[in-house]
């Protein structure tokens, strides 16, 4: 039987000394764990209304995308500055030391359309609270998000505060 978390890889060290990466690519080459994974993001989105699934740059855009398909909903990208090529709204948020911004075309979401946010990764939410508000800047309700996997012992929940939240895998 596959197990997800028998396809993430802990790389030491990495981006700097002293983080242990989640690192999703050996799921991403399996072919089983991968169809495995959308399935399971799916189960446990099954009961969230949704009209269209956000995928945030850039595994988010491997996983939303393939949950999109599932669905048989559209698809939307949020990307690192200048990288979309119409007209967009964005989004500041704050890192550790300093600043990053995400942007998303402003047309890509109509007022009223229910969005499910899908990562590879929740850790400390910026970039996932910026892409929620991003969807409601433009009208969107973010029904909810949905992460692989989930690090439970990062302070993700003070940027997220009561949004819905679904993972497939928990560390604490």
């Amino acid at each position: 039987m596959t197990r997800l978390q028998d396809f993430i890889r802990d790389v030491p060290d990495f981006p700097k000394p002293g983080i242990v990466f989640k690192d999703v690519t050996p799921l991403l080459g399996d072919a089983a764990a991968f169809r495995l994974c959308i399935d399971e993001l799916d189960r446990v989105l099954a009961d969230v209304p949704c009209d269209l699934v956000l995928g945030i740059e850039s595994r988010g855009f491997l996983f939303g995308a393939a949950l999109a398909i599932k669905k048989g909903v559209g698809f939307v990208p949020v990307r690192k500055p200048g990288k979309l090529p119409y007209k967009t709204v964005s989004r500041e948020y704050a890192l550790e030391y300093g600043t990053d911004r995400v942007e998303m075309h402003r047309d890509a979401i109509r007022a009223g359309q229910r969005i499910v946010v899908i990562d590879d990764l929740i850790a400390t939410g910026g970039t996932a609270s910026a892409a929620c508000e991003l969807v409601e800047q433009v009208g969107g309700v973010v029904s909810a998000l949905g992460f692989v996997i989930a690090l439970d012992f990062l302070p993700w929940k003070r940027r997220l505060g009561a949004r819905e939240v679904r993972a497939l895998l928990r560390y604490s």
